[in-house]
């Protein structure tokens, strides 16, 4: 076994390598870039070594100072995680070259399958059912949208290098084509410097299911049963389960024999996933095989116990496979949900800044947590916006569900938006609860997950009035009774108006200073006594009634995050002595949501364009976003060129002049 591994990742992935490694006793090294300085992994690591500026091709996925910090700290291994260099063959090569251990199958099994095209080739000479496609060299757009149409829309353009939904787009007509075509070359580019593309029969209203794979160095390959990733949104899996629903006896043997078929054509060693489509007429199609531990794996490890970094140091050290396949069980029922920094309400764009309050649920043998942050920690936009993963396990379906529903409540996220209440909202849905779900849940129930939301009710309004009290009690100890202006008036009962802007929307109430107590004047005309018992923690115990509530309220100046029943939700104090006018910024200006790459610009200055019109291409956190004309106009001024960087959330990107409308006509 390895005295030292050098561990070529960061975040929670880091972390989850770590603690398996430790136990082992084996030492760890963490590397970080400068944005990761004071990153979780790196302030709980014995060692930690730089590797460079914040962005990751400056870091993470420079191979060549992931090795030389590994042979600088004495590591005799190193472990990828997954993303980054987990499969690149290069990477591995030159592992192998220094002397190194690379942590994962051989160079020969990346290369393989990292191509999706030749990997598709490979699985076809090995009875591997695949879908209907075009895998071919030629990359001639004319021969693609020549390919696409043969086959018949719907199509889907993949990158042929990538994974993760990168790369990917659904072409429902030949004259989308071009533009999904170009975009996704655009993406696979950047993001695997690959622009290589295949197209495969769009399959309708799939599952998308996995089986997890291992062999060793000893001929030795093993499956351990299948999970379900149907849970999905623009191709990113959401949440997974573990085992797969409404599989017949006979379909799980199918996925068993191809997925290890699928590991015999590449002798492959260590973990590996093999992903299929089960179709709605239950037909089973591979996709594609991913060379690397999943996000996902703890599924599997929760129904059967093991641990599969553990499996992965044995057999990279020469070990055989702890297990046969006869001796593999598996028991209940696992799900896993991803948990981002990111703002479902803005179409999930994800949500940089300050985490200044993270509660997570406590580890037992039911619930498992896997993060990579704590409070006072930031979201950083240089890399994934996922912040923790959250796993529980029953003894079957629905018990992990309710387990879920209520590990999700007792999460908090302030000072980042979070998908915590799109998680429940899908969890607690009906025909998810049911198994009634493909791939295309998310979008064909997006009403129901993302509710248009509602006034806060009056509960949340009182913990509110609560807080601001907490916060002037707390200002009275150290600040002048004069400097105060808490409405006191000589003589008379304290009544004050306290505003609150919730979205858009604007919410009046009235505090009422009696002698027995506080009393709040609601919207709905009621007046209620304030019954409310703030703790150090900045929780709350709320009387209503006969009724009690516990909620925590996080305060940041005027920013209030009102956490209670499982719901956010986030109230401004407006100050009555400020001024509210709002800077305008010029009509027409279009600034960057977060910082990111500019990858296309798509129009020049002097250009005409109508409303909603494509004129630039930003790509931030994986995700691209296309900046839009918001009128009909004239592109004054492009502030960036294409492959520049945009360092500020902010940044005016490009300037559309208003079209002037013709003067109405005399009567």
């Amino acid at each position: 076994m390895f005295g030292k591994i050098l561990i070529a990742n960061r975040g929670e992935i880091a972390c989850r390598i770590a603690r398996t490694a430790q136990r082992m006793g084996v030492a760890t090294v963490m590397v970080y870039s400068d944005a990761d300085a004071a990153a979780l992994h790196v302030r709980g690591a014995p060692q930690a070594i730089r590797l460079g500026a914040s962005p990751a091709a400056a870091s993470y996925l420079d191979g060549a100072k992931v090795i030389a910090a590994a042979l600088a700290s004495g590591a005799q291994a190193v472990h990828p995680g997954y993303g980054f260099l987990s499969e690149n063959a290069d990477f591995a090569q030159a592992c192998a070259a220094a002397g190194l251990t690379f942590i994962g199958p051989s160079v020969d099994a990346i290369r393989m399958m990292g191509s999706k095209s030749a990997a598709k080739k490979l699985m076809a000479s090995h009875a591997v059912p695949l879908v209907p496609g075009y895998y071919g060299e030629d990359q001639n757009p004319a021969l693609l949208a020549a390919a696409a149409v043969d086959m018949g829309f719907p199509v889907l353009i993949k990158a042929s290098a990538g994974g993760g939904g990168r790369g990917m787009r659904v072409v429902r007509a030949a004259a989308e084509f071009a533009p999904a075509l170009a975009s996704a070359q655009r993406e696979s580019l950047s993001a695997f410097a690959d622009a290589r593309v295949l197209l495969e029969k769009y399959i309708e209203r799939p599952r998308h299911i996995e089986v997890q794979i291992f062999g060793d160095q000893h001929g030795n390959l093993v499956h351990l049963f299948e999970r379900d990733c149907s849970l999905q949104r623009r191709h990113q899996k959401v949440i997974e389960e573990a085992p797969a629903l409404n599989l017949t006896p006979a379909q799980r043997a199918t996925l068993y024999a191809a997925a290890t078929a699928a590991g015999r054509a590449v002798n492959y060693v260590g973990a590996g996933t093999v992903e299929f489509v089960v179709a709605p007429d239950g037909a089973i199609y591979f996709i594609e095989m991913n060379t690397r531990l999943q996000v996902e794996h703890p599924v599997t490890e929760a129904i059967t116990g093991l641990d599969l970094v553990e499996w992965q140091l044995r057999v990279a050290a020469g070990e055989p496979l702890p297990l046969a396949q006869s001796a593999i069980g598996q028991r209940g029922h696992a799900i896993e949900v991803r948990v981002y920094a990111e703002d479902p309400a803005q179409d999930f764009r994800p949500s940089v800044g300050q985490i200044v309050h993270a509660r997570l649920p406590a580890a037992s043998a039911q619930v498992r947590v896997e993060t990579g942050v704590a409070s006072g920690d930031s979201v950083s936009p240089w890399y994934d916006a996922m912040v923790a993963k959250l796993i529980v396990q029953a003894e079957n379906r629905p018990s992990a569900l309710r387990l879920m529903a209520h590990t999700l409540r007792e999460t908090e996220l302030a000072g980042v938006n979070s998908n915590l209440v799109y998680l429940r909202r899908i969890i607690e849905h009906p025909d998810y609860a049911a198994g009634d779900f493909t791939t295309h849940f998310a979008e064909e129930q997006k009403a129901q997950l993302l509710p248009t939301p509602g006034a806060p009710p009056n509960r949340v309004l009182l913990l509110a009035v609560a807080a601001v009290l907490r916060g002037r009690d707390q200002a009275a100890m150290t600040a002048s009774p004069w400097a105060l202006a808490d409405s006191f008036r000589l003589n008379h009962t304290r009544c004050e108006r306290l505003s609150f802007r919730h979205g858009e929307a604007l919410i009046n109430l009235t505090l009422h200073q009696h002698r027995s107590g506080p009393r709040v004047g609601l919207p709905d005309s009621s007046q209620v006594e304030l019954r409310a018992v703030p703790a150090p923690d900045g929780r709350f115990q709320l009387d209503i009634g006969a009724q009690q509530i516990h909620a925590r309220v996080v305060q940041r100046g005027e920013l209030l995050e009102i956490f209670d029943a499982g719901e956010r939700w986030v109230l401004g104090l407006i100050d009555p002595l400020q001024r509210t006018d709002e800077d305008e910024i010029a009509t027409g200006s279009l600034l960057a949501p977060m910082p990111g790459a500019i990858t296309a610009v798509l129009v020049a200055v002097g250009d005409v364009v109508r409303r909603g019109q494509p004129l630039l291409v930003l790509e931030a956190m994986k995700i691209e976003h296309t900046i839009t004309a918001p009128c009909d106009g004239t592109v004054s001024e492009l502030y960036f060129l294409q492959g520049q960087q945009v360092t500020q959330e902010g940044a005016e990107l490009v300037r559309v002049a208003p079209a002037i409308p013709p003067p109405a006509a005399a009567v």
